[in-house]
């Protein structure tokens, strides 16, 4: 692993449908997309933000992070990617693909990622959560929240945003205690020549019909390696979950 080149990207549009200028939203001293750069830049010496607009542009650029634009056109953050790491002229072996709207990305997420390449065959890689049998079903059931299931090699057989495996002969509210459920984690890591394979794949019928990325590159016969990491993240979707991510720093800073 050490002997492999990685560089984490970050694409940061401003465009959203629920949380317009989502990336510049201040968390406590610090936007957000500042938050998320200094939390990968802890395990990463190269990160790029790829964004779409130029006010993100200005913005990192003036905390001293390095930043580029990007084609407004992309259908995806793995696009996005190929894009930066073309337009930094980056020499990297790997690209790890970091979500902009998580400021408390737990650093040793990054690391497990970077690990699933200790695998000389690992092409793609991603990480999953085990869902805590204590929560309740409908946590498990939300659509937002994909889930996968993982073989016995490490590989993932499949992602959905319905609940998988089913657990027959069980009432629905018995499903968390009754086998290991995983959750998705959005960041993913590629080589650089499988990224660009797979950023020129038609979308897939299962990608289409679920609205998961990933999904075309199992169908187009891909694997992907999976890590499992516990740590807690806080994805913000929406100005309310900003408010909370606020009271969560705020009580970190007073603990």
């Amino acid at each position: 692993m050490n002997e492999l080149k990685y560089i984490g990207i970050i694409p940061a549009r401003y465009a959203s449908t629920r949380f317009p200028g989502k990336p510049l939203a201040m968390l406590g001293d610090k936007t957000m997309i500042e938050r998320v750069y200094r939390r990968v830049s802890e395990v990463l010496d190269e990160v790029v933000v790829a964004t779409d607009d130029e006010r993100i542009l200005r913005a990192v650029e003036a905390f001293g992070g390095c930043a580029v634009m990007t084609s407004p056109n992309h259908r995806s953050g793995t696009d996005r990617c190929l894009e930066a790491y073309d337009r930094v002229g980056a020499r990297a072996d790997v690209v790890i693909n970091i979500q902009g709207d998580e400021p408390f990305i737990d650093p040793s997420q990054i690391r497990d990622v970077m690990g699933c390449f200790r695998h000389e065959e690992t092409r793609i890689a991603t990480l999953v959560r085990p869902f805590d049998p204590a929560r309740p079903y409908a946590e498990l059931e939300n659509p937002n929240t994909p889930k996968v299931t993982v073989g016995t090699d490490g590989n993932a057989l499949l992602f959905s945003r319905s609940v998988i495996p089913y657990v027959r002969g069980r009432e629905r509210s018995e499903w968390p205690s009754a086998t290991q459920f995983y959750t998705h984690i959005g960041l993913y890591a590629y080589r650089i020549d499988t990224l660009r394979e797979i950023t020129a794949l038609p979308q897939s019928q299962l990608e289409l019909a679920e609205s998961l990325e990933q999904l075309r590159w199992l169908q187009n016969g891909y694997s992907i390696r999976v890590a499992v990491n516990s740590s807690p993240t806080i994805g913000i979707d929406t100005p309310a979950d900003l408010e909370a991510a606020c009271k969560l720093l705020n009580a970190n800073d007073n603990a």
